[in-house]
């Protein structure tokens, strides 16, 4: 089970840190976003030896993390745009190798997503 929180509304430039309650970590973990009308993308991921990738458009402007003492998974949004307005969904399961090109439909493991809102 994967459960988000931390969403909200902030003006641009600000930040939000998600968060993200599992009930068993994989190899693989991450999170990915989806706009009104587009597909779901990868954000952020990282794997059990604590290596992440990142997506070009949230490069230097995020950080994904882990924390085993909590069983939680988080991601700092740092410099929000405007364009980072989206759903964003903790996923689990991505399996090998462990990048942000999974495509979204192969990932077994998803949370019900919390909403992130950038103003101008």
């Amino acid at each position: 089970q994967l459960v988000e929180s931390g969403g909200g509304s902030v003006e641009a430039a600000g930040s939000l840190r998600l968060s993200c309650k599992y009930t068993y970590r994989t190899y693989c973990m991450g999170w990915f976003r989806q706009s009104p009308g587009q597909e779901r993308e990868g954000v952020a991921v990282i794997q059990s030896d604590g290596s992440t990738r990142y997506a070009d458009f949230v490069k230097d402007r995020s950080t994904i993390s882990i924390d085993k003492g909590y069983n939680t998974l988080y991601l700092q949004l740092d410099n929000l745009k405007p364009e980072d307005t989206a759903m964003y969904y903790c996923a689990a399961g991505l399996g090998t190798p462990c990048h942000t090109g999974t495509q979204y439909t192969r990932i077994p493991f998803w949370g019900r997503g919390t909403q992130v809102t950038v103003s101008s």
